[in-house]
């Protein structure tokens, strides 16, 4: 078939082409990101820092993924998506030359923030890359595909910083390293320049302006909220299981730690199955029953048996991109114009969550250890939900 202005079909070479390379480029950038999590651990007693400080090495990098979504979205959208996929996979692979050799933590720290920053390019420009060169027919797998590569990249990063923990954590940085340079080889040769980019000519306040119409809308901040809570208790819960499992309760060591996160799994299983069970079912009533799954998950962490712990993860991790997908879908379908920006601040308030999750909640950990923890990941998104529900029927009447 040759190109037209409806985009390459999954009968197209091209398509499983633009599929595999932004699924990779995926893998890449989560497993980057996520990679510190279980060092966190290690990091206090290499660097002689508390638990809150070694959580900064998330927040930091979060902190500069919500400004690079920003900034680079703002950039492809005038400069082409190809060219940014290509420089955030580069520039988020130099960073990860230098982090295994530096004995400072503030160096450690600033390459962190370089790196967030430049990791922010591939889900900046992916989403509207498939939609600009995918046929609508099928835009909706290649999108499916591609998200359900990032929480398996999610468990890449951390299954491999886990597993080294115990052996020389620095080694899981050269095996990521060079898996990264693999992935950019591969998109800079493969991936299809772009055909159906218009550079947009809007001036920046007017895109200043497109947030500001959106955080108007009582239902999209409703779900921007939602987006926030849920990442708050799915990293808060992730960030800190590391330290309690390694805890005299349980005493387990930090590479077997490692294989627990085999359970993001069921996180990339969970996107398929919300849109699956959505078409049979409201799309509000099956995001409502994923929170509950998750935070029935999260209950099942309190317990001293690492069998129901370990069972509570998968459930958690389950529930939580079960509910993700829906209201990532629901901020789409609320949206009457100006989508691209809608999803942009759906993406920063997730981020949000993910470094509040990470350090805000490091105090509640120090003070009254996994108790503390799951209490607020428990109590949390049920109050939201309550309120979410309530707000959203009022806001409906109206």
């Amino acid at each position: 078939m040759t190109l037209n202005t409806k985009g390459y079909s999954i009968k197209d070479k091209q398509f499983w082409i633009i599929v595999l390379s932004l699924s990779l480029a995926s893998m890449f950038i989560f497993a980057a990101f996520y990679s510190f999590q279980p060092l966190l651990p290690v990091l206090t007693d290499e660097y002689g820092i508390s638990v809150s400080s070694a959580s900064m090495t998330m927040s930091i990098a979060t902190i500069s993924l919500i400004v690079g979504l920003i900034v680079l979205g703002f950039l492809a959208d005038r400069n082409g998506r190809v060219l940014f996929i290509k420089l955030s996979i580069l520039f988020s692979i130099i960073p990860m030359v230098f982090i295994p050799f530096t004995d400072s933590f503030l160096i450690l720290m600033i390459l962190r923030f370089i790196q967030g920053f430049a990791l922010a390019g591939v889900p900046a420009a992916a989403l509207a890359y498939i939609g600009e060169e995918i046929n609508p027919k099928f835009s909706h797998m290649a999108t499916a595909i591609y998200i359900a590569s990032n929480p398996l990249g999610g468990m890449i990063g951390r299954v491999l910083t886990g597993y080294f923990s115990e052996i020389h954590w620095q080694y899981a940085f050269y095996i990521l390293t060079i898996f990264g340079l693999f992935v950019f080889l591969f998109v800079l040769f493969a991936l299809p320049r772009s055909k159906n980019f218009m550079p947009s000519e809007r001036p920046f306040m007017q895109d200043i302006k497109s947030f500001s119409f959106h955080l108007a809308n009582p239902k999209l901040l409703l779900m921007f909220g939602l987006g926030i809570i849920l990442q708050i208790t799915f990293t808060g819960v992730w960030t800190y299981l590391p330290f309690h499992l390694t805890s005299q309760q349980f005493g387990l060591s930090l590479d077997s730690i490692s294989l627990i996160y085999f359970a993001y799994g069921f996180g990339v299983i969970g996107a398929p199955f919300a849109g699956w069970l959505s078409s049979r079912y409201t799309l509000d009533k099956v995001r409502t029953i994923a929170i509950l799954v998750l935070i029935f998950g999260v209950v099942l962490t309190i317990t001293s048996s690492l069998t129901l712990v370990l069972i509570g993860m998968c459930i958690l991790c389950f529930g939580f991109f079960t509910a993700h997908s829906l209201t990532a879908s629901s901020v789409n379908k609320t949206a009457q114009h100006l989508k691209g920006s809608a999803s942009s601040l759906y993406l920063v308030s997730y981020y949000i969550g993910v470094a509040s999750g990470s350090s805000l909640i490091g105090p509640v950990w120090e003070k009254w250890n996994w108790s503390g923890i799951i209490t607020i990941a428990t109590i949390l998104p049920f109050i939201y939900l309550l309120f979410f529900l309530y707000m959203m029927r009022k806001v409906t009447v109206k």
